[in-house]
């Protein structure tokens, strides 16, 4: 189980969806100081992998945003680099577990208690009412506290 309360790296995570950024983003953001991309371009990157990849809620935008952010920090570059691309899939696969197990699914639709079929492009507003019924913030916290415990952040 992850301790969210030594986390450096999950306040920043869950702060940066209260602002406004995705879920994708706000956890790629989070480790902006743990790459050499500026925080415009990671923002950019990161950003149709909100709502589970563009609102279809598919892969929740927390655990893109892990892999994203685990590429940036330790990713191979190499097409010829087999043993690199092995070991980033395995990494992807045990934090998308380790987030699964934490939270019962990767899957956005499953998150969001009963939100299945809302993949209408136009994001909600950002409201109170918005944030008492959306597990994103807690999610983006989660994902961040995950990467950061399995890298030894």
């Amino acid at each position: 189980m992850v301790d969210l309360e030594k986390s450096k790296y999950a306040p920043k995570a869950e702060a940066l969806f209260r602002e406004g950024y995705n879920c994708s983003q706000s956890v790629v953001l989070a480790f902006a100081d743990k790459y050499d991309i500026d925080f415009d371009t990671a923002a950019k990157v990161s950003s149709s992998f909100g709502g589970g990849l563009g609102r279809l809620r598919e892969i929740c935008g927390c655990v893109s945003g892990m892999s994203m952010a685990l590429g940036l920090i330790q990713g191979y570059s190499s097409p010829k680099d087999t043993a690199g691309k092995a070991n980033q899939y395995k990494l992807v696969q045990e934090l998308a577990a380790a987030f699964k197990q934490e939270n019962g699914s990767y899957i956005c639709r499953e998150l969001l208690f009963g939100i299945t079929d809302d993949t209408n492009p136009t994001p909600e507003a950002r409201t109170k009412e918005y944030y008492e019924k959306r597990p994103c913030p807690k999610l983006c916290a989660m994902a961040a506290a995950i990467l950061e415990e399995k890298l030894g952040l």
